[in-house]
């Protein structure tokens, strides 16, 4: 039985060759740099020392856990993390499910070539370059924003020095930059879906409200559960770039999030262990949310991710 399974299976690598071939470098990608870093996790629960490397610092267990837990501004950083990355969630996931379904709904394929091709741009702009942007157009004394107010009576506003203005502008920006780019995978499942259902849909008489309702949300509803569950997995990450370049000290009570957190005290500060510590611990909730949603989903009787 088990030469019979093992002829199958190879008579199925043998078929599906090239396809694995195709794979094959995005498997080494993963491999060496995201699973072979996991042997780094250890210096979360050693005193790291350089000279001594990872093996032979010394063995502390779960210290520096219970030195992160006692920490006071710890708390703060976590509820920062996590209200900002829900309200990524809340605002910024719908966000490239309408564009692309705005996007297909478009009859004019030369407007919608040239539409398609500048809401993707963004995505290949820096974090510094937009940060450096996004300080010009709001400065206080010399943006254009600001500049308006005035010619309207209003005072000038410094909004990445107020923490009333932080948060919306970080989601906003990473709306812009990033819908667009990712609207690409909705619209490749909207075109899976098979055109003969809209043909009949038509001859029913269903108008395109209704086309759209009934065929295409339906249809791509499996790829958006699947990329919420994997948008759950990173619910404490909020990205490293964008927040460093538009932090200051005057937004650092609602901008100080895990990723910048770690940055400041385990690498500015020489504590390596600690920044591992924090890492791993984002790591861990982020699994938990995985798992979760990704049960949840199959309670629902919707595809998960296994």
């Amino acid at each position: 039985m088990a030469t019979k399974n093992m002829k199958k299976t190879l008579r199925y690598l043998n078929k599906k060759k090239y396809l694995y071939l195709l794979l094959f470098p995005g498997i080494v990608y993963f491999l060496i740099f995201n699973y072979v870093p996991m042997y780094g996790v250890l210096i979360a629960f050693k005193d790291f020392n350089f000279s001594k490397g990872i093996l032979h610092s010394p063995w502390i267990g779960f210290e520096n856990f219970r030195y992160m837990f006692g920490l006071s501004d710890f708390y703060q950083v976590f509820w920062n993390s996590l209200y900002l990355s829900l309200l990524r969630l809340v605002f910024g996931f719908p966000f490239p499910i309408l564009l692309a379904l705005f996007l297909n709904e478009m009859r004019n394929r030369t407007y919608q070539k040239i539409t398609q091709t500048l809401i993707y741009l963004p995505h290949f702009i820096s974090w510094v370059v937009i940060g450096g942007i996004l300080v010009n157009f709001l400065s206080p004394s010399w943006g254009v924003l600001n500049l308006f107010l005035k010619q309207v009576g209003i005072e000038p506003i410094f909004f990445l020095a107020d923490n009333n203005y932080f948060r919306p502008l970080i989601v906003l920006s990473s709306i812009w930059k990033d819908s667009g780019w990712e609207s690409i995978i909705y619209l490749a499942a909207i075109s899976s879906i098979n055109p003969e259902l809209y043909e009949a849909a038509g001859i029913d008489g269903a108008n395109r409200l209704q086309r759209l309702w009934s065929i295409t949300i339906p249809g791509i509803k499996s790829t958006v559960v699947i990329l919420l569950i994997l948008r759950l997995g990173h619910i404490m990450g909020n990205g490293f770039e964008q927040i460093f370049v538009l932090q200051n000290p005057m937004n650092l009570g609602v901008s100080e999030v895990f990723e910048t957190y770690a940055y400041r005290v385990g690498i500015l500060g020489g504590r390596f262990s600690f920044g591992a510590t924090v890492g791993l611990f984002t790591s861990v909730i982020g699994l938990i949310f995985l798992l979760a949603s990704n049960r949840i989903a199959k309670w629902l009787n919707e595809e998960g991710i296994w």
